[in-house]
């Protein structure tokens, strides 16, 4: 009898067991949608918002522009950003600088923000550009863009994923590099003046592969702003497509990785200031020597000297006219995939991540129109949509990191392909990669003269 009593016990709590999981997989598990993405109403509603866009335009007599830079090293080591969860660095190898340049037309002020950090976190942007306005309600657009080194510092993601792979949330991080924004910023305000603006291409292919697809197509392109004063100073805007990955895991410095040793390489050799904004990086990475310091600076090395030889493409901005906006994105719901058809459901996803603030920033410069992207854009599409702008007399500038984040942006038909930028990273997917296209696309078309 007592055993009978025993073994009715023990099953009674092997189903309170098995119903508990039921209802914590019920609870925060859910089906893939893969409706398709052009049918939903967030695809529609974006659309329609793209097209009632309020645009700020003006036209100015000339082109003045400044440039500044500070160092936002932290005081004491916090956890290194980047690969996987790795602890405080051990040692600073490259200081971490905020650079910034700022352009106008005499009417209307834009600034460029990038940082040497992975990337551009909500919580960061919106506290840096709530203190920008405050102090500088002159400038009217703040565009954000980061390195996307993976040895940068950490201490400014909040969150339970913030706190677990990206080095967690330190109050006095964002402190410190929202005043260093600032000082940036007041630096290039001091040296505003009047400049010639040309754009840029070369080929660099030789040094960036597709991860995923062997011999796959990949953006190959240096895209740079070149600012000149009159006294000789110059500086460059420039992107590149392929991940600041170099640097081994295993590397515990704090560096820049290779945008770092470029930017120094060409503020030694012509430019006065040089700002590095991540391209297109989705699916390309680097291809270096090796993965300590020296073979880093190589590649920067190699990379600068193509920059130079390999030039495709050398055009003056002459038209002083500015055009922005900024388009807030609808999207489907969550998609954290942690199987080929399951996904976690958004409301676990939004608790665990939070804001991902998705926005578009759209900014056209004379005929160089700028596209700032929240998710990480696989320079894959690229050559159509700058096919489509040359064709309509454009510049193309698409660069990430933009004070939002939303994950990969990347072909529809890698969605199922076991790829960690398409299953973990695809946060919003199936479908984004039309959805992405099909809103650059559009956004050429309305710029076009």
């Amino acid at each position: 009898m007592a055993e009978k009593t025993a073994l009715k016990k023990f099953g009674k709590v092997l189903l309170g067991i098995f119903l508990f999981l039921v209802f914590l997989a019920v609870a925060t598990i859910t089906r893939v949608d893969r409706s398709p993405i052009d049918d939903q109403d967030f695809y529609q509603e974006t659309f329609q918002n793209l097209e009632t866009l309020p645009m700020q335009s003006s036209q100015g007599e000339a082109w003045l522009a400044g440039w500044g830079k500070t160092n936002m090293t932290p005081p004491e080591p916090v956890d290194l950003v980047g690969y996987a969860p790795r602890g405080p660095y051990e040692f600073v190898e490259d200081s971490s600088f905020v650079k910034t340049i700022l352009l106008s037309n005499g009417k209307n002020h834009v600034a460029w923000l990038s940082y040497e950090l992975l990337i551009v976190h909500p919580y960061l942007a919106k506290f840096v550009e709530s203190e920008i306005k405050s102090q500088f309600p002159e400038i009217d657009q703040v565009i954000f863009t980061a390195t996307h080194t993976h040895s940068g510092m950490g201490g400014y993601m909040p969150g339970p994923v913030g706190e677990f792979a990206f080095g967690g949330f330190q109050e006095e991080i964002i402190q410190l590099i929202s005043q260093r924004s600032l000082e940036a910023i007041e630096q290039a305000q001091s040296n505003l003046d009047t400049v010639s603006i040309n754009f840029r291409k070369a080929d660099a292919g030789k040094l960036v592969a597709n991860r995923f697809v062997k011999d796959g197509p990949t953006d190959p392109f240096v895209r740079q702003l070149i600012f000149t004063k009159k006294s000789g100073e110059k500086a460059t805007f420039l992107t590149y497509s392929a991940h600041a990955t170099c640097l081994s895991s295993k590397f515990m410095g704090l560096s820049g990785d290779y945008p770092y040793y470029l930017m120094q390489r060409m503020e030694e050799k012509g430019f006065d200031f040089a700002l590095f904004a991540s391209g297109t990086v989705g699916s390309h990475k680097p291809l270096p020597s090796g993965n300590q310091p020296e073979a880093i600076q190589g590649y920067a090395q190699d990379l600068d000297s193509i920059n130079q030889l390999k030039m495709m493409r050398y055009a003056t901005v002459k038209n002083p006219k500015l055009e922005f906006g900024r388009l807030d994105l609808n999207l489907r719901e969550p998609h954290l995939r942690i199987a080929d058809n399951w996904r976690i459901r958004p409301w676990l996803f939004d608790f665990l991540v939070g804001d991902t603030n998705p926005h578009l920033d759209i900014l056209q410069i004379g005929n160089t129109l700028f596209i700032a992207s929240s998710g990480e854009i696989s320079g894959v599409f690229y050559e159509k949509w700058e096919n489509q702008a040359n064709t309509a007399g454009l510049n193309l500038i698409i660069t990430t990191f933009n004070g939002g984040y939303i994950g990969y942006i990347t072909p529809d038909e890698l969605y199922d392909e076991h790829f960690h930028e398409v299953r973990e990273m695809n946060w919003y997917g199936p479908g984004n990669g039309k959805y992405f296209d099909d809103l650059i696309t559009q956004i050429i078309k309305n710029a076009t003269p």
